[in-house]
Formats: structure tokens, sequence, C-alpha cells
């Protein structure tokens, strides 16, 4: 359901629409309401049990005692203390500081004021905020976690070595500004330390949240007691259309693993139990007998960084929803239900497709997209799809309580405030485009700058640049592919060196086609090709002919570099 956010028109009948469809519907989710139950189907659309106070009668015992052990735990939870002033509410609550008409335009027409700064352990990065905004005069060294989570997290810090703890405090406190964070560089050492400290604050988040909507709950709870017949409080907005608010966009199995282990240092047993634990790790982690190659070989024997990437389950279709309650959390928990999803973009794909319904990525407030390195290596587009979705007014109302939604929804401005963070091994053009184009966040972004020490060429390698004439970056494509054709390929023909064993790496898929068909057609020479596609017995045979020179040219794509890594002898 796309629409455009300046129309407010589109909006207005939509929430109407909206609204005139939930009045209609038997069931509708009250304010006090009751404990959500799943579904037994993971994506089945069904409504958002957000307000938590009371438990339903259940014929099922297991069921019955989950229900009454979680009132238990939310009646302590609404004894919290809130602070109305900390961070989160101040840009994610009923007024957000940074959403104004001007941040709004300013961010629309994609005007910045860019500034240049160090910010400890990230080192140098940029900061963007929208043309005519002030930055925040609050303390941005502070980190914006709750005691009750920043105390283990502190004991587990102790036990660690310092630079470690450094980053992730640099981490969490870049992250507490809720301005939108890219970072250009994991180093592999850093990785584990950096998902912990991005867990935790989304882990806050979620906390934070419930516990507005608990408190709220109590309110009303006691104002109707009070006075049945009075006017409910009118500040008790709390609520976005959907319950899930945090998207983890992930391109392998193993890579959910990783992240739900960061999430899960956060609540250990005993104090948390984690339902459905065995069957995630089952169906996430490799079959029961099978040999991980990757992680099993001598060091060395791969690079460190393919082995870090590749080993463990790499299916990349999958999604699963993760439910955070005080005390549990719970795996596989239905979409509506779930405060976490953890998915790849070929997964939430194919599930917007069958279901025809996106609602679920309607009240994503903080988006995680990890290894963008590695989602631009698969297909792209199911990463701008999934992006496409994200925030939209939903198509049904799921039992929402309107008069539980924060303003900001209503109003169709939930992405001025999504707060995204990217993480990447390197930078990509891919990644670069998504950073400087579809991230709308009012509070600003920040993206780190990695300076990258000059390599030396090895002995006996000649490097040269070659440079074509080109006035348009759409035309680059097409004026690089003219004069590899017309100049480059016709002087590496004519040399009797270069004419044999001679390997062509071409980066972009679609310029590997457009290579590999014109070889066919034109170029009159034999020539094997290595793509991602490449069987083993595929890539035994044309190392075979290329080796023993049978094949002048090899045609390699970047994809086949990254997935499979092989050596290739006797080239040029």
């Amino acid at each position: 359901m796309a629409i455009d956010y300046q129309d407010h028109t589109s909006i207005t009948t939509s929430l109407l629409t909206l609204l005139n469809v939930s009045a209609t519907r038997a069931g509708k989710r009250k304010v006090q309401e009751e404990v959500f139950v799943p579904a037994e189907k993971l994506n089945k659309r069904k409504s958002a049990r957000i307000s938590e106070t009371t438990s339903i009668p259940e014929t099922d015992a297991n069921t019955h005692e989950e229900n009454v052990q979680e009132e238990v735990t939310m009646q302590e939870e609404v004894n919290d203390v809130l602070d109305t002033t900390d961070a989160y509410e101040s840009h994610f609550g009923n007024n957000p500081s940074n959403l104004s008409e001007s941040s709004r335009t300013a961010v629309d027409a994609k005007s910045w004021t860019i500034s240049r700064t160090r910010n400890g352990c990230l080192g140098s990065t940029v900061l963007s905020i929208p043309a005519g905004s002030v930055p925040s005069e609050k303390n941005e060294s502070s980190i914006d976690i709750l005691e009750r989570l920043r105390t283990p997290f502190q004991v587990r810090q102790s036990k660690q070595p310092r630079e470690q703890t450094n980053l992730q405090n640099d981490l969490l406190s870049t992250l507490s500004t809720r301005r939108d964070l890219y970072l250009t560089s994991t180093p592999l050492d850093s990785r584990k330390s950096m998902r912990e400290a991005i867990a935790l604050h989304a882990v806050n988040h979620i906390t934070k949240k419930r516990r507005r909507v608990l408190k709220n709950n109590e309110r009303l709870a006691h104002a109707t007691k009070a006075d049945p017949n009075a006017e409910p409080p009118q500040d008790v907005q709390d609520q976005g259309f959907t319950r899930p608010s945090v998207l983890f966009l992930l391109p392998f199995r193993s890579s959910a693993l990783d992240w739900y282990s960061a999430i899960t240092s956060h609540t250990p047993p005993p104090t948390f139990q984690i339902e459905n634990q065995a069957r995630f790790t089952s169906e996430y982690g490799l079959p029961p007998g099978a040999v991980d190659k990757l992680a099993e070989a001598e060091p060395g024997t791969y690079p460190r960084d393919h082995v870090e990437t590749f080993k463990g389950n790499v299916d990349d279709n999958f999604r699963v929803g993760v439910k955070l309650t005080r005390k549990s959390v719970k795996m596989f928990a239905e979409f509506y239900g779930c405060d976490v999803i953890l998915a790849s973009p070929l997964g939430l794909r194919r599930s917007i497709e069958k279901e025809k319904n996106a609602d679920y990525l309607s009240s994503i407030e903080v988006l995680v997209i990890d290894q963008l390195d590695a989602l631009s290596m698969q297909n792209w587009d199911h990463v701008k799809f999934v992006l496409s979705y994200l925030n939209k007014l939903p198509k049904e109302s799921h039992d929402t309580d309107f008069s539980r939604l924060k303003p900001w929804y209503l109003e169709g401005h939930a992405a001025y405030l999504r707060q995204s963070i990217f993480l990447a091994a390197h930078e990509t053009p891919e990644a670069r485009a998504l950073y400087n184009n579809s991230l709308m966040n009012v509070a600003g972004k920040i993206r780190t700058q990695k300076h990258w020490p000059p390599v030396s060429v090895p002995e006996g390698i000649q490097q040269n640049f070659v440079h074509f004439d080109c006035t348009s970056p759409k035309d680059e494509a097409d004026k690089r592919f003219h004069y590899f054709t017309t100049q480059l390929l016709p002087s590496v023909l004519k040399s009797a060196v270069q004419s044999a064993n001679t390997v062509v790496f071409i980066p972009s898929s679609f310029d590997f086609i457009r290579v590999q068909n014109y070889f066919r057609k034109h170029s009159g020479v034999s020539f094997a090709i290595l793509s991602e596609y490449s069987t083993n017995q595929d890539i035994s045979r044309a190392r075979q002919a290329f080796f023993h020179g049978k094949k002048s040219f090899l045609l390699i794509s970047e994809r086949f570099h990254f997935y499979k890594r092989h050596v290739l002898p006797f080239s040029h």
C-alpha cells in the first residue's frame, strides 16, 4: 500500500476507512485487553494484543499458567518509575521534539547540514541534520539504558577487554541520540561486541515502550474505577498500528542465530524463560551430524572473513517473530503479537507477496540491517522491496484502539522518527545510496568514515587504470561496455601474451551477462565461465580447461568470488 506522506487527503481517506472497518468489527481491542494468545500460523493476520492486563481463561493448563505468570510480572513492571524527559520519550513520545514541519520539509528536500567530528572508538564520523534544525543540547555522551538492563550488562563488561567496553559505550551513547547510524566498517573482532550493544539498545526500546503502555493501562483502570462516567485521560497515546517495533534484516539464518544470542545475552536464565529455544537453534543451526567445512578447516585454508560470513546455516529464506515480556522471550511468536522480527529480505518478500499484506511493518521504530555487504551480493531488489513497505498506513485495522495511537502515526509521520542502524564490513554503492536516499529521521543521521591504507601491488603484477569518457553516471554501464568491446578487448586479442590465460573479472551481474553474451556472439575466442550458479563440476571443468590452455579467457563474476573464493592458477 504505497502512500505519499505529503498527500494528506490520501492519509485522511485511509484513516477514515480503517476507522469504519474497525467500528464494524466485533471484539475490538479495548484499552484494557486480555493477554495475547499466539496463533499457530506464523504470518497469519491477527490483532496485536499490546495492552496486556488480564488473562484469558484457557482449557490448556500450560497456556493458562503462562498467562497468569505474565499478568503478575506486568503488575510488577507497572510499579516502575517512568522518566518522561528521557531520550526515548523525547523522540518517540506523543510530541517528539525534533518533529516539525520545517524538519520534515528539509528531509523531503534532502537538505542536510553536514559536519565532521571524531566519535571515540567509532572514529571519524559525518553528522547530517535537517537544514535549519538546531542540534540537541542534551549530553550526547550519556547512555539511555534502563538500570535493570544496564547493571547486568556492566557486570559482563567488567570481564572483557577495556577496548571492547569503550567501543560498546561509544556505540550506545551514539544510539541513545536516536539518530540513524551507518557503521561502514565492522572489524571481525568487534562484531560480537557491536551486536550485543545494538541488541541492548533494541531490548531497551521494547522495554520502555511496554512500560509506558502498562503504566497508561493502570491509569485508565484507576480512572474508570474512581468514576465510570468520567472522561478517560487524554494523554495515553502510546502505541502504533501493530505491535512489532524492531526489525532485523539479515542475509543468512546463521546471522539470525548470532543476533538471537546477542538479544538473549540481555535476558539470561533463570531471570528469563526462553520459549522454543531448542526449535530455533535446530532450525537456524546446522542439522545434527552435519560438518561445517569452513569452521573445521585448518586456519589459513580460507580467508577469515569468508569463514565468518559463511559458516553455519546459510539459508537466505527465513522470518521469525520474537515476543519479549518482563520474564520471558518467546521465539516463533505470531507476527502481529511479537515485538521483534528477525528476517531475510527474501523471506519477508515472499511473506508479503503470499499474504498480500505487510501491515506488521507499519509501526517499525527501530530498523537494523546487518552485513549490508553480503546483502548486496544477494538480490538487492529484495532489500528495496521490504523497505518500501515500512511505516505505511495499514490496509486493515487489526482491532487497533485508535484512542491509544500516537498522533504522529495518525499523521503519517512514522518514517520521520524511525531509527535505522546499518552495519557493513565495507561500503558499497548500494548501501551508500540507501543511506543517502531512504533515511528520513528528523533527528539526523551519522555515518562513520573508514580511511583504508594503501596496499602494495605484488611484485610481477602490472596494474593499469584505464580512463573512458562518461558525462553522466546513468550512462556509465553503457559507456564502460562500449569501451571494453571496442578498445580494450581488441587490444588484448592482438597481444600474443594477453590473448591466452586471461581472466576477466566483472563486478556487476548485469555487466557479467552482457559480456558473456558478447563473447558468445562476437569475440571468436574460446572462453569458460564461473558464476555463483556454477556447480562444483562446472568449476572443475572450467578450471581444467583454462589451466591446460583449452580456453583462452575465463569470465568470473564478483559473486562467484564472494561465495566460492577459489584460487585460479596461470592467469593474467
